[in-house]
């Protein structure tokens, strides 16, 4: 590591990216230096690519979703050592808000998250506190490796049903986190799952890592759906992935009076659904916020015990020079794209 420079992204404005030089940072005493080998692009992060993320302003460097390499140690940076294949928590997080400390600093009241208020790992080298670095396997790929951050999103969804065990699943919205929440659940014990979308070519997504049922709800109601898959009965919690008025009050509407429907996606405007119904069928509506360490812990769990499957939902790799471009397939690809990669380090 003989340079003094390194390649760093920047989005200067929405839709606008530029690949800088910047010197190699210095990690701090209780910090480390990654090497960065993937990125991972995922929804957000194409929010802020079209000027539509409420909570990020620009310039920003993106880049939240991360393999890498340990190379250097801070002085009081023990833990790991250099050559070790690595995970970045991107949460910053005060640590003296009621959320943290009571163990959920995923709902810190000062939250920022790198690539979005705070700097990013999109660079070559990345100095980050030790606290905030997770190993993976040495046989984990790098492109695994990057997945992890949004397998954990999935884990942690998954979890806010606690009675996932043995339990009937729902899940609208086929999409990257629709698919890994589908698996995540399947891996906590689910019983069954059953996801919907309106594209078949993204319910093929589902099929292919083996989602016990997909449906599309163009094709087919969703009751007579879930009635056909769980009995009369139904799901016994409906995870909403697609995040729109028409999604929820699908879920509002065909829930089993009393069970349970849990907020997945985010938003991307005030709500209009039908709580009176909410309210007269006493269903329990619940949120999840990201994850924890314990959630990235179990999501390379269940890669390395093969139940869950990532590699399916890789669609492409983009050198970190074409960050645009990247952008600029997944707009002309929407249907068919799940899983976009920034190889940082194409030998990687």
């Amino acid at each position: 590591m003989e340079q003094s420079g390194m390649r760093q992204e920047v989005m200067t404005a929405p839709g606008k990216i530029t690949i800088r030089q910047v010197p190699i940072p210095e990690p701090g005493p209780d910090q480390v230096l990654v090497r960065i080998k993937r990125i991972g692009i995922c929804g957000s992060d194409i929010h802020v690519y079209h000027g539509t993320h409420p909570y990020t302003s620009y310039p920003v460097t993106q880049g939240h979703e991360v393999s890498g390499e340990i190379v250097r140690c801070g002085e009081y940076a023990s833990k790991y050592q250099p050559g070790q294949k690595v995970t970045i928590e991107p949460q910053v997080f005060c640590g003296h808000c009621y959320p943290c400390l009571h163990g959920k600093y995923n709902l810190c009241e000062e939250l920022k998250v790198m690539g979005f208020q705070t700097v990013g790992t999109a660079s070559d080298y990345f100095a980050v506190d030790e606290s905030k670095v997770t190993p993976l396997p040495d046989e984990m790929s790098y492109d695994e490796g990057a997945m992890i951050e949004p397998l954990a999103v999935a884990v942690h969804a998954a979890k806010r049903f606690p009675d996932i065990r043995g339990a009937r699943v729902a899940i609208l919205g086929c999409g990257p986190i629709g698919i890994l929440t589908a698996q995540a659940a399947k891996a906590l014990g689910a019983a069954k799952v059953m996801i919907t979308d309106v594209s078949d070519v993204r319910l093929e997504y589902a099929r292919t890592v083996g989602v016990d049922a997909v449906v599309n709800t163009k094709k087919e109601d969703f009751r007579e759906a879930m009635v056909r898959e769980f009995g009369p009965d139904r799901a016994d919690v409906i995870y909403d992935c697609a995040g729109n008025d028409i999604t929820m009050n699908q879920a509002i509407q065909n829930a089993r009076k009393g069970s349970t429907i849990i907020l997945v996606a985010v938003f991307g405007k005030m709500a209009n659904v039908d709580l009176a119904r909410l309210n007269d069928s006493e269903l329990d509506l619940n949120t999840t916020m990201m994850y924890r360490h314990e959630d990235y812990v179990d999501a390379i769990r269940f890669v390395q015990e093969k139940k869950v499957q990532l590699k399916p939902l890789m669609s492409a790799h983009f050198a970190l020079e074409d960050y645009l471009q990247a952008y600029q397939y997944i707009d002309a690809n929407r249907e068919t794209t799940m899983k976009v990669l920034i190889d940082v380090d194409p030998e990687a």
